[in-house]
């Protein structure tokens, strides 16, 4: 984000007392700017699609239980069509199979509606730069999914071994996406089953722990 550069912010929720929050937060953060609200999943839809690219939000902040329209079917639609705009899930709990399907339909990040205000900038600047930002209870559901699999899922898939060789080249998810010919988001969802899978904070550490139990050759050093 250049200087003077505020970051775009659409808020999707069908609560209006929800929306005044956010709005209040968004409203009274620098460098934040808030471009518009909407209180289902195809208003946001329609409305991106109207947008031109140049006004087109930066971040969505997106319930996902909302009449009409949910939300992880808008974080697909609006995704597809409009691979810039990044979007944070924020609902009002973390069960397992819905924290899988937000982040597998392209969701950057999942955060709980009780995120304290500092969190949800930190949330919002963290999206528009890429980063996925995950609340506590989201990865603990996470985790939860992949170890109610009978223990068959703890191993790391081919898809996952191919995924974590490439990270530990030092791609990054668009990269990773390039390479294997899928989309940024399937990309960072792998990554992140990965790293639960190990047990890894982050990438460096994913890495570290796929060369010391032999899941990995070192990657060659070049010159």
């Amino acid at each position: 984000m250049s200087e003077g550069t505020a970051i775009r912010v659409l808020i999707v929720d069908d609560h209006p007392v929800v929306q005044d929050g956010l709005k209040l937060v968004v409203s009274m953060s620098p460098g934040l700017q808030l471009v518009g609200l909407t209180s289902n999943g195809e208003e946001a839809v329609e409305l991106c699609a109207k947008l031109s690219p140049a006004n087109l939000p930066d971040v969505i902040l997106m319930d996902l239980l909302m009449p009409g329209m949910g939300g992880i079917e808008a974080i697909r639609r609006i995704r597809q069509a409009h691979p810039s705009v990044q979007i944070v899930a924020l609902t009002s709990f973390a069960e397992p199979e819905q924290v899988q399907q937000a982040l597998k339909a392209g969701a950057i990040g999942y955060l709980l509606k009780n995120v304290k205000a500092a969190a949800l900038r930190e949330a919002v600047r963290s999206a528009y730069a890429r980063r996925s930002v995950m609340a506590p209870e989201a990865t603990e559901a996470l985790v939860q999914a992949i170890n109610s699999n009978d223990g068959a899922q703890t191993d790391l898939s081919e898809r996952e071994l191919e995924i974590l060789r490439l990270v530990a080249e030092g791609l990054t998810n668009a990269e990773i996406g390039q390479r294997l010919f899928i989309a940024e988001s399937t990309s960072r969802f792998h990554v992140s089953n990965v790293l639960l899978k190990l047990g890894a904070s982050n990438r460096t550490q994913a890495v570290k722990i796929a060369l010391e139990r032999n899941l990995i050759k070192s990657p060659s050093k070049k010159g």
